[in-house]
């Protein structure tokens, strides 16, 4: 069985070592079925929004990498798309990145909800974690605010079982509440040693290595997903054409100009999106122009237009003139 973490009473014992430990940076990445909890546990060690995080599965496409900076170690954290079994092409390249990735991490952390049982996409999942040999994998138990002990225990022990089947041993089991910030710290202090030793590989106020372009249009998706519960979440992209300061602005008085495009698949699709008198539309413009200037610093004026790509998640062309 992994080892089981509790946080230890002596912070000064940690803090004597720490200070001639090598500085280690690297890799990690969080994997697990939709609504494991994958981007809210990387907005809280991050301690920023960077990763989106939707209760519709399939929402993080782009392998946002959240960086969270200690004394010792930088973590950076790299988001990949669920690993599912794929219907389109879009699909089949998103789980060739997924397992490239894995495969080039230092740490690998599979999210398990405390509140579920552990289903075939968790097995699935695990199995394919089981072939990757060298990578250390922590199993982090997530959303154990939702639970009592018993049930906790249950799952840790399941978990733990599910790693005997398979053949190897977790490096790690933890359990964790990110969204009550109970043990999260705890989770990134046995990451920091399982990376290799490394002067910092980002600048102390990085959060993120995204270009700044890919991180607004993953807001204004994320904000125009909200809401159309029932519709595909996959039929929209979101492309930035372009940001540019606005001339003849005093400078303690900058604006933004961010003119970007909402892609859906059919034309049907497009009144979903721009809503009864394009209330809709304007709801997602407020909603990500707050992000978007948390974001960036600075004020935005937000352009949104939504056009129609037919059909791009089956569509080489569109999908790379996408971003995929």
């Amino acid at each position: 069985m992994g080892a089981m973490s509790v946080r230890p009473d002596t912070e000064a014992a940690a803090q004597q070592g720490a200070s001639n430990a090598p500085h280690r940076a690297g890799f990690a990445c969080f994997v697990g079925r939709p609504n494991a909890g994958k981007s809210t546990l990387t907005n809280a060690l991050v301690g920023q929004k960077v990763a989106i995080t939707s209760n519709r599965p399939q929402t993080t496409r782009h392998t946002v990498r959240g960086i969270v900076h200690r004394e010792d170690a930088q973590l950076i954290l790299v988001d990949t798309p669920g690993l599912h079994k794929p219907r389109t092409l879009l699909g089949e390249r998103l789980n060739d990145v997924v397992r490239t990735t894995w495969a080039e991490v230092d740490v690998i952390g599979f999210c398990l909800p405390a509140d579920q049982k552990l289903g075939p996409g968790d097995k699935y999942i695990v199995k394919e974690l089981a072939g990757i040999k060298k990578t250390p994998k922590i199993a982090v138990i997530t959303k154990t605010d939702l639970v009592d002990s018993k049930q906790l225990a249950e799952q840790l022990l399941a978990v733990s079982r599910l790693g005997d089947e398979l053949g190897f041993e977790w490096a790690e089991i933890i359990p964790v509440s990110a969204v009550k910030d109970t043990q999260v710290d705890l989770l990134a202090d046995l990451i920091a040693p399982l990376l290799p030793e490394s002067p910092p590989l980002y600048p102390e106020g990085d959060l993120t290595d995204e270009p700044e372009m890919v991180m607004v249009a993953e807001l204004i998706r994320e904000a125009a997903l909200e809401g159309v519960r029932d519709e595909l979440p996959h039929s929209i992209a979101v492309v930035v054409e372009e940001m540019l300061p606005r001339e003849d602005r005093p400078a303690d008085k900058p604006l933004l100009d961010i003119h970007a495009n909402v892609y859906i698949e059919r034309p049907s699709q497009k009144g979903i999106i721009i809503g009864p008198k394009g209330k809709r539309l304007k709801d997602v413009g407020t909603k990500s122009r707050k992000h978007i200037e948390a974001l960036l610093g600075t004020p935005v004026f937000l352009d949104l237009h939504v056009k129609v790509a037919k059909d791009w998640q089956r569509d080489p062309k569109q999908l790379r003139k996408l971003g995929f």
